[in-house]
């Protein structure tokens, strides 16, 4: 079966590869919008003028599902990308409830672009499973483009971590892919104070689900 994945940048690649390793059977296809990367501080009717495009194509190429590896347009745009889309869309979105499932401290950092923590889905997920606990968002909007270019200021990344540390979080969730080509420096930088979690193999238990029903 032909897996289509998209991302804005390159944070997607990350995921795409996870997926390629866990599923060698089938054959897979990484597209994303490198012409208009980052998608974190655009808003949601232009993000889905970009995005719709694409991922026609990726239908047209003959892929029967196609994951969705964005946070941002996962939060902002789902429910619209899917009324326009045939193929079911498998997506990422901040993983509020297994850190508030997690944390002994009750309190959660969620490192996200400004466009997904301003989402209406985030702050549904927040006021159902995070409702007890307190939830740290650091300013990361740089992060993407820093990563997008290979231009990463460990000292920038280091205040951050610091700083949600120092408000006791002790899960960190990584909430924009491209965030998981510096999750060990993360790891490095949280000295084992916090967990790090992100989605891949979420979104991979959730594809093999979906592929399932497609076999």
């Amino acid at each position: 079966m032909k897996i289509g994945v998209f991302d804005s940048g390159i944070g997607g690649l990350s995921v795409a590869r996870a997926i390629e390793k866990a599923l060698p059977e089938h054959e897979m296809i990484f597209v994303n919008d490198a012409e208009h990367v980052p998608y974190g501080s655009k808003k949601p009717d232009e993000i889905l003028g970009y995005v719709v495009p694409i991922l026609q194509k990726l239908v047209d190429g003959g892929c029967q599902v196609i994951v969705i590896a964005c946070n941002t347009v996962t939060t902002t745009l789902i429910t619209e990308l899917r009324a326009h889309i045939s193929v079911p869309l498998v997506a990422v979105e901040p993983m509020v409830k297994p850190a508030a499932e997690q944390t002994r401290t009750g309190v959660i950092a969620v490192c996200a672009t400004p466009a997904t923590l301003a989402s209406q889905r985030y702050g549904q997920l927040k006021a159902e499973y995070a409702k007890d606990i307190t939830v740290v968002e650091p300013d990361c909007g740089d992060w993407a483009f820093m990563i997008e270019h290979q231009q990463v200021d460990e000292r920038a990344i280091q205040a951050r971590i610091q700083e949600v540390l120092d408000k006791r979080a002790d899960v960190i969730v990584l909430a924009c892919t491209h965030y998981h080509w510096i999750e060990e420096l993360i790891k490095r930088l949280a000295k084992d104070r916090a967990d790090i979690i992100q989605p891949e193999q979420a979104l991979i238990r959730q594809l093999k689900r979906v592929l399932t029903q497609l076999a």
